[in-house]
């Protein structure tokens, strides 16, 4: 768990790391966090789309986001919590891209020990990746 006293200033609310029943780690509230607020950011080493794109092929388990058509962040070396948030269908946060910043805001009220979830949109994987976020309604595919 990162504690408020020594949590990064970007990082507004506590969050820990553990299994998730998603898939693999994922990224939990450690406290209860309100609706509409900023949870925190990622952080990590800025590269090319294009160079985005060839990484993307060496790996199963992509931590990538593309901030424009030229421009993308890789967060596979990040210390920051939030890069294992998972995806889901039913997501109780959002992912916002601001000024090269990738942030979190909660959509809803986030109980504490609750997992954090984003829907990630068009991914690399063009619908041959089984969603297994397990949501009513759940898509089936990323």
């Amino acid at each position: 768990m990162i504690h408020p006293m020594t949590r990064p200033a970007y990082q507004k609310y506590a969050v820990d790391v553990r299994p998730s029943n998603i898939d693999g780690q994922g990224a939990f509230a450690a406290e209860p966090i309100p609706a509409r607020r900023k949870i925190g950011e990622i952080r990590g080493e800025a590269i090319s789309v294009d160079e985005a794109r060839i990484r993307a092929t060496r790996t199963e388990r992509i931590m990538i986001v593309e901030l424009s058509a030229r421009r993308a962040i890789d967060f596979s070396r990040s210390a920051d919590p939030m890069r294992y948030t998972n995806h889901s269908c039913a997501p109780n946060a959002r992912l916002s891209i601001q000024n090269g910043r990738v942030e979190f805001y909660a959509l809803r009220a986030i109980a504490a020990e609750e997992e954090l979830t984003v829907d990630y949109g068009e991914t690399h994987h063009e619908g041959r990746l089984a969603c297994r976020c397990g949501a009513p309604g759940c898509v089936g595919r990323l």
